[in-house]
């Protein structure tokens, strides 16, 4: 829940609906009224647009009864009745009805707004096998284009060459089979443009069907980039020798956003938000629809409603970079695959007997030197030639260096402690720096002395420093240049903050030995901290200077997947953080986040070769090409005016 109304449309968000109402067979005086409350209903009202089921005026079983022209100007009739219920309206209203011209019957889906039918779609594939018998009664649509026709006393545009257009979102219309169809009239609609489908269904239930067509939807919204929104048919149907469900679903990106309740009597809706940055973000990115053929399509104009609302509808993760439960086992054993082969195909390459870990007790470099015994494993090579370097200074704890000793012991590497106190002491005095001023130079010198000791380490083992810096630090530049920013393997480079907990968490049940486990599972529940500044009452929190990673994970994932601007990304954070912190930590942390961000791309410009795991990277030679000086100024703007507001 937001503490203030905002207007959808401002942040390219489109509120829809797909429904399964009630309804009689050859009855489209009750199926229109039913259509009529639904529109009607104080939800419903407030949606975008509205979808009902393929033929959902007349119903979809009629059979020999489509070829009865009172049931054909019934049909009409109550069409003109929801035109004219539209008109108090400001939602756009997609029903199915059939519609007879020069005698040819087509099966169609109708665009209703405020009064007005913008445009009529007839399906192109006619079902025709198993149990469907529709060219018995309709005739493909497929040649109608460059049509108008009249009807209710409007010139309205038919046929399977329109668009419908406002602003960012752009539509098409399809009806069932052309789903289900070899090449859907989709594909074309989404090269010209369509980033959202809109099918009127009427799919019987079989075994399995109800999960292949999630599956379909999911797939096909995936592969075209776009959101489909998809309204099935009721149990009302016949079930002379057929039963529908009312299956209705919505879906974005590959992800079902949404669905109905299936076998019910009474009407059935499900509405969500759609999100056309996502979309449009992904269609940036992926450039093969440009390398299509483009049909012409004719575009109709429609309004998208101004919705003012304190509540979002969609679901969204305060944890995005992890997998859900039902898939985080195997998701984990995926990513530390991955993490292991990168590593062991490069310790192959160069042919290294050895790997050199800075182990500190944290969780990162933890997770390095589990990866790196996994990539031992691999190539049968003995793990005593991984070295566990680690290497206390005056604010180390104890229980950080205990743990990092014990467990590099147990799992059998070689582990070697070199204090530093001493050399970094030497290095502030040539430097003629205060020991008692723990400033920036103090704490750099413990990182850069740390990577001295490693990168010397290497050679003389003959081997490779593996770097244990994650995703999160680098996007906020949060580590030491040629300090632990630099290293010659970067395993975890691919993997944020708050994944990494998940991932030493999977390597607990390998392991029989009870204090390994302990161990680990202490070190998950160590506070972040770099450790570099000794502090008597409570030990030195990254959190406290860079804002929680949950936050900073959060802000990452969706600027740097879907680019979402200061605005909506503040927003969200709202919208799933407010019951955990005050609007204004969020905004602080928000312009650490860009600020840090921008600032610190020299770093990531000169990151060591480390594996990618997700669909978000920032290696300079991947996914991730940004000038080290580009200007921050467009985000930060835009920050301040989010501090005036809720100042």
């Amino acid at each position: 829940m937001l503490d203030k109304n905002i207007n959808l449309i401002d942040y390219n968000l489109l509120r829809v609906a797909t429904c399964s109402p009630e309804l009689k067979v050859a009855d489209p005086e009750f199926n229109t009224n039913e259509i009529i409350n639904i529109i009607n209903d104080d939800e419903l009202i407030n949606c975008n647009i509205i979808l009902f089921p393929e033929l959902s005026i007349t119903s979809y079983t009629c059979g020999d009864l489509f070829l009865d022209n009172n049931l054909l100007k019934s049909a009409i009739d109550n069409l003109g009745r929801i035109v004219e219920s539209s008109e108090v309206l400001d939602s756009l209203i997609i029903v199915g009805c059939p519609i007879n011209i020069d005698s040819i019957l087509y099966n169609c889906g109708v665009v209703i707004q405020k009064g007005e039918i913008l445009g009529i779609v007839p399906k192109s594939y006619i079902c025709n096998y198993g149990e469907f018998y529709e060219a018995r009664w309709f005739k493909s649509g497929v040649d109608t284009k460059d049509i108008y026709i009249n009807i209710l006393e409007q010139e309205v545009p038919f046929g399977v060459d329109i668009l419908f257009g406002s602003g960012e979102v752009k539509f098409g219309i399809e009806i069932c089979e052309d789903l289900w169809a070899f090449k859907p009239p989709s594909i074309e609609q989404t090269i010209a443009g369509a980033n959202l489908i809109f099918n009127l269904s009427a799919s019987n239930e079989l075994l399995s069907k109800q999960e292949y067509r999630k599956q379909l939807i999911s797939s096909h919204s995936a592969k075209l980039i776009c959101a489909y929104v998809y309204a099935s048919s009721g149990i009302g149907e016949s079930s002379t020798d057929l039963v529908f469900s009312g299956h209705s679903l919505i879906a974005q990106n590959g992800k079902i956003l949404s669905e109905t309740e299936r076998f019910q009597f009474d009407s059935q809706y499900v509405i969500s938000d759609i999100d056309f940055d996502i979309i449009n973000a992904e269609r940036l990115k992926f450039k093969t629809y440009s390398n299509e053929t483009k049909v012409e399509f004719r575009e109709v104009g429609f309004e998208i409603n101004d919705i003012h609302t304190n509540e979002l509808i969609l679901s969204i993760s305060k944890t995005p970079f992890i997998p859900n439960e039902d898939i985080r086992k195997e998701s984990c054993e995926e990513i530390l695959n991955i993490q292991a082969s990168g590593l062991a195909k490069r310790l192959k390459h160069i042919s290294a007997k050895s790997a050199l870990i800075g182990l500190s007790g944290g969780l990162d470099s933890t997770l390095a030197l589990l990866v790196t015994i996994k990539a031992f494993k691999k190539l049968n090579k003995d793990l005593k030639d991984i070295y566990a370097i680690v290497m206390p200074a005056e604010a180390s704890s104890e229980r950080t260096q205990s743990n990092a000793e014990k467990l590099a012991n147990l799992l059998g590497v070689t582990c070697k402690v070199i204090n530093i106190s001493d050399a970094v002491d030497l290095h502030l005095d040539l430097l003629e720096h205060n020991k008692q001023d723990y400033d920036i130079t103090y704490e750099n010198a413990q990182a850069r002395k740390r990577t001295q000791i490693l990168m010397d380490l290497s050679n003389k083992f003959k081997g490779i420093v593996i770097g244990t810096g994650d995703l999160s630090e680098l996007a906020l530049g949060w580590c030491t240049y040629n300090g632990d920013q630099m290293s010659m393997y970067g395993v975890n480079s691919g993997v944020p903050k708050t994944l990494i907990k998940y991932l030493i968490n999977n390597f607990v049940d390998e392991f029989e030995n009870e204090e390994i486990k302990r161990i680990l599972l202490d070190i998950i529940d160590t506070p972040i901290s770099p450790e570099l500044i000794p502090q008597v009452d409570k030990i030195q929190s990254t959190e406290d200077k860079v804002g929680e990673y949950i936050l900073q994970d959060f802000f990452l994932y969706f600027y740097l997947k879907y680019k979402f601007s200061p605005k909506k990304l503040f927003l969200f954070s709202i919208f799933v953080f407010s019951k955990n912190y005050e609007k204004k930590y969020i905004l602080n942390c928000l312009k650490i986040f860009f600020n840090r961000f921008f600032d610190n791309q020299f770093k990531r410009s000169a990151m060591p070769d480390g594996p990618k795991v997700g669909s978000i990277n920032l290696s300079p030679r991947g996914d991730w090409r940004m000038p080290s000086d580009a200007s921050k100024k467009l985000w930060i703007d835009e920050l301040s005016k989010i501090e005036k507001e809720i100042e």
